[in-house]
Parts: structure tokens; sequence; C-alpha cells
């Protein structure tokens, strides 16, 4: 019998996607011929980006990146980038990386720490699968929700709400350009997470593909899959393509402030005094403080300046009773206030300029890039001066030493630690996140890098214990990594513990569920179960509690 036209075709395709045959292709053609195979919707040659073509390649890898420590040329860079139009098109490739055995790394936003998302320094050959153009955001006010694609910026939600209502907002990241897939994933603290608790605690609904290339609801995906993507870290589980959230009331007013000591003005005496009643204020208002040195009154001196930056849901003579009554030492006054709408206060605590139109939420574009190295404590007990001193001293020794102070309290311990994996909850006085921060690329980075982890040492006593916690969406390797698939467990125990306490448990269960195969990760990724242990587990009870 004479083979058709159409079967002689089906055994071409057999043949160039055998396990002998896929790479004598080059990784880019295999990939693009598998995608056709695995896509009913055409995908354009535009929408891959390979070294060949270095301006257009570069724009790309660039483009939402935000630590420059990771586009040095020193470190490896993916084979291609794919920036896909259609969720079916993150299918594919799933489909496609898991049959010719390419690692891939997923970005939303660019935003991460450690540059994971599109850098790797356990993988020899990767690609990256930009999600920068699945961006749509469907606000239905009636229903007090929205579904919001993974490549859109939080600033895009945030101006879209606010184009149907002026009483609605979402309680997510103070930095606007911040990609939302990933940004959930870890926790999503803001300035309204005093009152209406995370980002990820105001999830209800979620579009994930996982391991085998299904496309799954809250519904098909599971209770457990659906706790663990809400705070659990980013890329362990499956890609986020979208999430649907849910809108939280806002007035029609708001009031924000920033109020600016140096230490000369008592600014030690004053931190002092914030630690203690910052996280018991009305949980209607959020003051963090921008801790940076700066040239002092006297030329050659330098000093420390502490701005106590904030947003209250309210008008200003209400915030002037709050702080009266919580805060009188600050010293504000109603000249300090600005009303203003919830939106236009996104654009202030962001760091806009005033009187800059919201439209620049639109832009999705990070204007913060810097080479910078960052690190993160929880602080349950209010540190003393002399140990600020102590801050100070060091301050001295970096050229742009920053730190952020965000208050919690509120909501923030009234929800149980195991509720999502995001654990920092009762007890936490106040969040620390340390930044270090250098422009130019022939700086010698190992001093700015043992600067902060000098610094971090030095704080030990003084912040969380046993174990000391960390904010996975401040990635830092100086936790620890994983070794590909052998992972080793002591050291993921390690990060594990700081990032998620009691919550990596029953992570590492639902990573074994979802992924056996470990086919999601990257340097901080959930491991699974080693085989053996699942055997062992398996004499036991089943399933995942």
């Amino acid at each position: 019998m004479v083979p058709s036209r159409c079967s002689i075709l089906s055994i071409f395709v057999v043949l160039l996607l055998s396990p002998g045959l896929t790479f004598s292709l080059p990784i880019k053609d295999s990939f693009v011929q598998c995608l056709s195979q695995n896509s009913e919707i055409f995908i354009p040659a535009s929408d891959f980006y390979t070294p060949d073509n270095s301006s257009s390649f570069n724009a790309v890898l660039e483009s939402t990146a935000q630590n420059l420590r990771y586009l040095l040329p020193s470190v490896p860079k993916p084979e291609f980038i794919f920036t896909p139009l259609y969720e079916a098109h993150v299918q594919a490739a799933v489909i496609c990386c898991k049959q010719l055995g390419i690692h891939l790394r997923v970005r939303s936003g660019g935003h991460d720490y450690e540059g994971l998302s599109y850098a790797s320094e356990i993988e020899t050959q990767f690609i990256v699968v930009d999600l920068a153009k699945l961006r749509a955001v469907q606000v239905d006010i009636e229903d007090n929700s929205a579904w919001v694609q993974a490549g859109a910026t939080i600033g895009e939600l945030y101006y879209r709400i606010a184009e149907k209502s002026e009483a609605h907002g979402f309680p997510g990241g103070l930095c606007s350009s911040l990609g939302i897939g990933g940004h959930i994933t870890g926790g999503a603290y803001g300035s309204m997470m005093r009152k209406y608790g995370l980002g990820a605690d105001n999830v209800i609904d979620a579009r994930i593909i996982d391991a085998s290339g299904r496309v799954l609801e809250r519904q098909t995906m599971g209770e457990d899959l659906f706790w663990a993507i809400r705070g659990g870290g980013g890329a362990s589980f499956g890609i986020i393509t979208a999430w649907k959230v849910k809108l939280v009331p806002v007035p029609s007013t708001v009031t924000v402030f920033t109020v600016t000591k140096t230490l000369e003005q008592g600014g030690t005496k004053l931190l002092y005094r914030w630690q203690q009643v910052a996280d018991k204020l009305d949980e209607d208002l959020f003051i963090r403080v921008i801790i940076q040195a700066a040239d002092g009154a006297t030329k050659g001196k330098r000093t420390v300046t502490t701005s106590y930056n904030a947003l209250f849901l309210g008008d200003a003579k209400r915030l002037l009773n709050v702080m009266e009554q919580g805060f009188p030492e600050l010293g504000l006054t109603l000249k300090d206030c600005t009303e203003t709408t919830w939106l236009k206060s996104v654009l202030y605590i962001a760091g806009y300029p005033a009187n800059t139109p919201p439209e620049v939420l639109l832009q999705g574009k990070s204007t913060f890039k810097n080479y910078f190295k960052a690190k993160s404590d929880f602080v349950t007990e209010p540190i003393p001066e002399t140990a600020l001193e102590g801050i100070w001293e060091r301050y001295f020794e970096e050229a742009t030493p920053f730190m952020i102070w965000n208050p919690y309290g509120g909501m923030m311990s009234k929800i149980s630690e195991s509720s999502i994996p995001f654990p920092h909850r009762k007890g936490i006085l106040f969040k620390i996140q340390y930044l270090t921060m250098w422009q130019d690329a022939a700086e010698d980075a190992s001093k700015h890098i043992d600067w902060i982890r000098r610094l971090y040492n030095y704080m030990a006593p003084y912040v969380s214990m046993f174990p000391r916690q960390a904010y996975v969406n401040y990635r830092d390797l100086d936790l620890g990594i994983n070794k590909k698939s052998n992972t080793s467990f002591i050291e993921a125990s390690v990060w594990g513990a700081k990032y998620f306490k009691d919550n990596f448990n029953r992570l590492i269960q639902v990573k074994t569920k979802v992924d056996p195969d470990n086919f999601f990760r990257h340097e901080q990724s959930i491991p699974p179960l080693p085989v053996s242990s699942r055997k062992r587990k398996g004499r036991g009870h089943h399933g995942i509690h």
C-alpha cells in the first residue's frame, strides 16, 4: 500500500521531533517546528528574538529587567526570547520545552531581584518566555473583581480600575511597573496592606499552565495548588497567565504626606518611636520610612535622612486626629498633607513628580534601573537607639545605602500564617528592605555586596530569629540555591524556612504532586520530594494536607 501524502508528513514530523534528531536542528528551529504542531493559532516570526539580531534581542531582554547586574556580558544569556501573544502560545511553549528537553524561564515584569526570570546560574542552555504581550485587564465593578493577565503591570490594573470607578481599588504593590504575574506569587504587599492584607490575600481565581501543558483554573487545579501559587513564590508550579482579583472599597478622598527628618533633627529618637507605634496606628494609615544617606548641613559631613512616606484612607482632618493620638512626635501639620484621589496617591507613593498624568501607569516600564543588591528582614521588637546608631556608622561607609521600613499590624495581624504560603503575620512590627546601588558597570560590585552582607550580619540580634525571616519577592541567593533536580534539601530548607516558615513543608508536598519531575525550576524554586522519600511516604497516609 502506497503511503498517503498526510502519513508521509506525519512520519517526517515524528522523525523531526525524535530525541536523537531534535538538536540536529538549532534549538530555536526545533522549538518553532514543535510550536507549529502544537498551536492552532499562527505564531509570527516577530515573536522570537535571538542574539543573532543583537539590537532587537537586547532591547527585549533589557525592556523590563530591573537589576542591571544580570545584563552584564559575563552573565549567560538565553538562546532566544519568545513573546507569546496568546495563552495558547504559552501552553504550546510548555509542551515543546518538555518534549525537546529545553529549560525555560518565565518573565512577567522583570522585577525579580536576582534576575531569575531572564538569567540562570544552574542551566547551561535555556530560553525565556516573556509574557509582556499578555496584558489584558477586564474590570467588573458589579462583581467587585477584575481578571488581569500576567504581563500587565500593577499600575495598569490600578488605572483600569479607576477608569471604571473612583470608589474601588486593589491592595497591590507600591512600584507601579511590577508585572502582576510574578508580583502576586510572592504575596504582593502595598500601602493598603494594613487595611486589606496582601494582593495575594485578595485573589479569587487564577489561570495556570501546568507541567503537562494543561490550562487550569481554581476549580480544576484544586485548592492545594491554588493555595500554593498565592505567595509560594513564582515559577515553581506552572506559568500563571492571569489572576482574578477582588476589588476593595476606597474613599473618594485620600491623604498623602512625606515628612523628612535628619539625624540632627532628632531622626534617631523619632525612628525608635515609629517602631513602637507604626503597627498599632489606625489601619487606614500606612507610614513607611525611607532611610538614606545625604550630605549634611556642614560641608564634607554626611547625615542620614528618615522620610516618613504615608497614605491615609481618609481626609486630612481625620488624619491629623489619628496622628495626634498615635504619633504626635512626627509633628504632622495640615500643610504637610495633600488630599487627592486613590489613583493619584498611587503615583505619589511610586515617586512620580507632582502633576504627572495617570496615563504614565500605562507605559508599563520600570523607572528604577540600577546595579543593586538587596536583602530583607522582619522585626518583632523595636531596635534600640544604640543599635540604630550602629546602622548609621555603617551607612557612612557606603556610597548609596538605602533602606525601606514597612509597617505591619492591622489586617496583617488578623490573617493566619497558614492562610496562604506568605507567613509573616501576627507579631511582625515591620519589614526591612536593604539596598545598595551603583550606576557604573565598571565599578567593583563585590565591595557593595560585601557592605550589605556586613550590615545584614550586624542586624542579626535585632530581627526575627528561628528562623530569621525573609521576603520571597526580595529573592536573595545568599540564602542558598538549588542545584538542578538533585536539590540539596538541607540548603533548600534554610531559605525555605526563612521565606515560608512552616508552610514550606506543604509547598514541597504540592510541588511533588503537581510537578514531580521538577520541570519548573530555578535557583530557589520549591523542590519536589526525592523519589525515595515519596515511596516511604506512600506507605503512610496519602494526599496533601
